[in-house]
């Protein structure tokens, strides 16, 4: 016999029963049965000069109650029927209680013949005001019981609905189980094989345990998944719910957070509690940076840091005293440089699981993943827009595939093709076309000739990123850009970094040689060149003077430089003479191929989108073809897309 599902306690019914009970009181107190008719003073007191009144009321507000006689009522309440056992009754306001007094005492005086014209009871009546000073002494109370409930519910990160504030140290993790299992599986997943072989390990043990416990093997009780944003690994761990067939609890580390003291250490304490009754199962925590940074390196908080004591409590839960067999602890998080030791090691976090930027065989299996629910044209090419996305993670190829689908619709087609793809990739990469932004002839030839400086130099550079186009439309903040093709390298070469760095300087270096002064739409390539050459210098150790040498520090708290000031004066020396170099170099390259330059930057200012073809016919076949330039020529002789690595020209706004 199925258990019967017992209806949940709701505080809400509560308030609305006591709410209607009072309101009932107030609206029905005392069941009123006279017939009551509002007249005017004067014919009151006429009511009483005729005798037909035989009791009064009257109340410190100024209202007078009178009772009629019952065989007088009927020349009161002319045409109206007077029911059988109301009391007839007439109501009214009196200005002053002492005249009225005077009034009455006057009809009170028998007559020459012993008789009066009133001779009922006067009453004067202070109105006690029961519901009114209730409301005024209890309804402070209650307004302020209601405020507290209510800030509360709202400060305990929405336990409100799990049983208000009394619940507050609960676990606020969601269980996925046999009967919410997510729809999410390892096919869904496109790349990272390596990462996905590590989970698939967990899963599997957790389905068959024999296989690895047979040879005294033990299934590692935790793993760290680290990379960076929009790599997947969230999306990794909803197919490990969807794969396992096994409980699986997924919270934030944010969740465990909270203003209240020992809040976050009661609900990881509740957390295992209920991992624990559903061994074996899996427990999912993302970005646990926000609970497992490293402990004393905040000068700011004092000895009873909360954050402290939540994490205090996680690692013992995870590697305590006691045994938690059974429950798999899987955490994501793209700062581990900042998580504490005690954290990372073996016993709690076992492995550390690398999901990093897809290479080009990964993008090309995402892009399939993502294109499944699109309506695509015969022309869209995957391997080539997977060779034209270096750098991109899987939310970038994502958000591709969805900006094509928008554009194509937008331009009202029935079928997503590749055209589409290269503007989605455009306007990811350099921002939305400002075509109507209004340039001056004189600042369009600037430009151009900026912008055609960087293609000249990157032209005769072996090293450099090879060219897809120019072009001297705005987008975004930029008013112009050039795209190039990065090589997909593991590691790369000082020659390679001074080629990349002279390229990008090629468009200063076309403005001081070309237009005789520079202007501010170098400020993105100087901020480039100048990140990259302190990096080559402090990091890499790639300078003559300070070489082999690495500053890098990764203390997240430090205020010191691990170097002294006379070493920053070298490295800053260091630095200057390395950018220099290299713009003397673009310089002595433009001046040597000034005619080529000059019909670039032409032919830029006519039609404001140049390509590689345009590039090749002035200064022939680049010596240096790299494979990705042959594919993208054996591909298509269309519109090239953009990528990553963009050189753009901001000008400078006032803010």
């Amino acid at each position: 016999m199925a258990n019967k599902i017992k209806p949940k306690f709701n505080f809400t019914w509560f308030y609305i029963a006591a709410g209607a009970i009072l309101l009932s009181m107030l609206l029905f107190d005392g069941g009123n049965k006279e017939q009551i008719r509002e007249v005017k003073y004067s014919e009151l007191r006429d009511y009483v000069e005729r005798g037909y009144v035989e009791e009064i009321t009257v109340h410190d507000n100024g209202e007078v109650e009178a009772y009629l006689k019952k065989d007088s009522a009927s020349n009161v309440f002319k045409g109206a029927e007077i029911r059988e056992n109301a009391r007839p009754l007439v109501i009214t306001t009196i200005g002053s209680a002492d005249n009225f007094d005077e009034f009455i005492f006057e009809m009170k005086k028998p007559d020459e013949n012993g008789n009066t014209r009133f001779d009922g009871t006067l009453t004067y009546k202070r109105e006690s005001g029961f519901f009114s000073n209730f409301l005024w002494s209890v309804g402070p109370f209650i307004i302020i019981l209601f405020i507290w409930i209510f800030i509360m519910r709202r400060m305990s990160g929405g336990a409100g609905g799990q049983g208000g504030v009394f619940n507050v140290g609960k676990s606020q993790a969601k269980l996925f189980d046999k009967n919410n299992t997510p729809t999410i599986t390892f096919k869904d997943v496109a790349g990272q094989e390596g990462a996905k072989q590590e989970v698939k390990e967990i899963v599997d043990f957790l389905k068959n345990p024999k296989i690895y416990t047979e040879l005294g093997g033990k299934i590692p009780k935790g793993a760290l998944l680290v990379g960076p944003p929009g790599t997947g690994k969230t999306l990794l761990a909803k197919a490990v719910a969807g794969e396992a067939n096994v409980p699986f609890f997924s919270m934030s580390g944010s969740d465990f957070v909270e203003m209240f003291v020992g809040v976050g250490a009661s609900r990881v304490r509740d957390l295992f509690r209920q991992a624990k009754e559903k061994a074996p199962c899996i427990v999912f925590i993302d970005e646990i940076d926000a609970v497992g940074r490293a402990r004393g390196k905040n000068p700011s908080m004092g000895g009873n840091d909360e954050r402290e004591n939540t994490l205090n409590q996680l690692l013992t839960e995870m590697d305590g005293f006691g045994t938690n067999s059974g429950i798999i602890v899987i955490a994501a998080t793209n700062r581990a440089d900042i998580l504490d030791k005690a954290l990372l090691r073996a016993g709690r976090f076992d492995r550390q699981i690398h999901v990093d930027l897809p290479d080009l065989n990964e993008r090309k299996a995402i892009f399939g993943v993502h294109m499944r629910s699109l309506k695509l044209d015969p022309s869209v090419d995957v391997d080539l827009l997977s060779r034209q996305t270096p750098g991109f993670s899987g939310a970038d190829i994502a958000n591709v595939c969805n900006e094509s689908a928008l554009i194509a619709a937008r331009k009202k087609k029935k079928a997503i093709d590749k055209q589409d793809f290269l503007d989605a990739i455009d306007r990811i990469i350099g921002g939305l076309e400002k075509k109507t932004k209004v340039l001056t002839q004189k600042e369009k030839e600037s430009i151009a000739i900026h912008e055609a400086g960087h293609a000249t130099i990157s032209w005769f550079l072996e090293h450099a990123n090879p060219l897809i186009k120019v072009t001297i439309v705005p987008r975004g903040r930029a008013l112009g850009a050039a795209w190039y093709m990065p090589e997909e390298r593991q590691i790369t070469t000082k020659e390679q970094m001074l080629d990349e760095m002279c390229a990008i300087l090629g468009g200063r270096a076309a403005e001081e040689t070309f237009i005789g002064q520079i202007s501010t739409g170098a400020m993105n390539d100087l901020e480039r060149v100048t990140k990259q050459a302190y990096a080559m210098v402090a990091y890499a150790g790639m300078s003559d003077r300070l070489s082999n040498l690495c500053y890098y520090n990764n203390q997240e708290y430090s205020f010191n430089r691990p170097y002294s000031e006379k070493t920053a004066e070298a490295i800053d020396a260091e630095v200057h003479k390395m950018i220099t170099e290299q713009y003397e170099r673009a310089k002595a390259l433009l001046s040597e191929h000034k005619d080529g330059h000059a019909q670039l930057a032409k032919i830029l200012i006519e039609r404001e989108v140049i390509f590689a073809e345009d590039v090749e016919k002035i200064f022939g076949k680049r010596p240096w073809a790299s494979r990705s330039e042959e594919i993208f020529d054996n591909k298509s002789n269309e519109t090239p897309v953009t990528e990553p690595e963009v050189a753009t020209d901001e000008p400078v706004t006032a803010e």
